[in-house]
């Protein structure tokens, strides 16, 4: 039986889907329920029961020796959040008892980190973990994410294999919940449908153009495949940049968005908003070499094969993974 969290979330729902496709259905579903907008995300696949978040970590421990794996992706994910009881309680100490009753019963763990562990990016973006203790988060969010990094890795007791996964900017089906932290190309997908245009950030850093600013998308089907993989194959345990591996601009994302939709590029630049401005990211860009180094081959979706995808099999057609 596999535990997977998160299950009614973006990427949580769409690991359930991908589970089901690889013909496995002994799963245990963990979030919390009552959130309506999220039943289409999860409701026509196959599991075994669903458990609330509220209520798991007991049952877990009455429960552990029939789990053969955790798939631990719940989390409190708004960067616009600043209160840090919540990130503690959600993101740390949830994730932390969750380990603990892997290390005690042996049970393999694979769990979300974030890029946001690596703040501005004044270290670069490499997962080595020599680096590590130097990465200085720009919001609680990050901050959560690199403390478990951080307390999991000066752990002497640990599941049997553990990994933890630094994911940059995902994008794809079962988002229609996030609201304002769902993905640029959703929301600009959205912004064409209903105005014809595109509205993408200025640039309020000297360097960068307006639109400019580069980021790692990785389309969340590339997200869960390297899921599947380490639970299969459980190569060093160890903490992994999750990315494309190659930065592009958000004119690139919205140009992408255009061309799926058949539609002509008409953009329009917009200020940065003031509460996200200074904790703002200009690029970033994953160092994939050590996932690839422990035996993942699977070629990435680029931006536009992705955008495409998404795009014209999911939201034009209102549809789930």
């Amino acid at each position: 039986m596999i535990v997977l969290t998160g299950a009614a979330g973006f990427i949580g729902s769409c690991m359930l889907c991908k589970l089901n496709n690889e013909q496995i259905t002994d799963i245990v579903i963990v979030d919390d329920f009552s959130k309506i907008e999220k039943i289409n995300n999860y409701i026509n696949s196959k599991f075994s029961f669903k458990i609330d978040r509220k209520d798991f970590i007991q049952w877990f421990k009455d429960n552990a020796k029939n789990i053969e794996g955790v798939y631990h992706l719940g989390a409190r994910t708004d960067t616009t959040e600043f209160n840090w009881d919540i990130f503690e309680e959600l993101n740390l100490g949830y994730t932390k008892s969750i380990w603990e009753i892997c290390a005690y019963n042996d049970i393999p763990m694979v769990y979300a980190s974030s890029a946001a562990t690596y703040g501005g990016g004044e270290n670069g973006y490499d997962d080595n973990l020599g680096i590590i203790n130097k990465l200085q988060p720009l919001n609680p969010y990050g901050r959560s994410k690199h403390e478990f990094d951080l307390w999991a890795i000066a752990q002497t007791k640990k599941p049997p294999f553990w990994a933890g996964l630094k994911f940059f900017n995902v994008y794809g089906p079962n988002e229609y919940h996030k609201g304002r932290m769902a993905s640029v190309i959703f929301h600009s997908y959205n912004q064409i449908m209903n105005n014809g245009q595109v509205k993408l950030f200025r640039s309020h850093k000297e360097g960068y153009k307006d639109g400019w600013q580069m980021r790692d998308f990785i389309y969340v089907k590339d997200i869960v495949d390297v899921l599947f993989f380490l639970m299969q194959e459980k190569p060093k345990s160890d903490i992994y940049n999750l990315g494309s591996g190659t930065a592009r601009s958000f004119y690139d994302l919205a140009a992408a968005t255009f061309s799926a939709m058949n539609r002509e590029e008409n953009i329009e630049y917009i200020d940065i908003p003031i509460d996200i401005r200074d904790k703002y990211q200009y690029y970033t860009e994953a160092n994939m070499q050590k996932l690839i180094s422990v035996g993942y081959k699977s070629r990435f979706h680029s931006l536009e094969e992705g955008v495409k995808d998404y795009v014209q099999n999911y939201l034009m057609k209102q549809s789930y993974f």
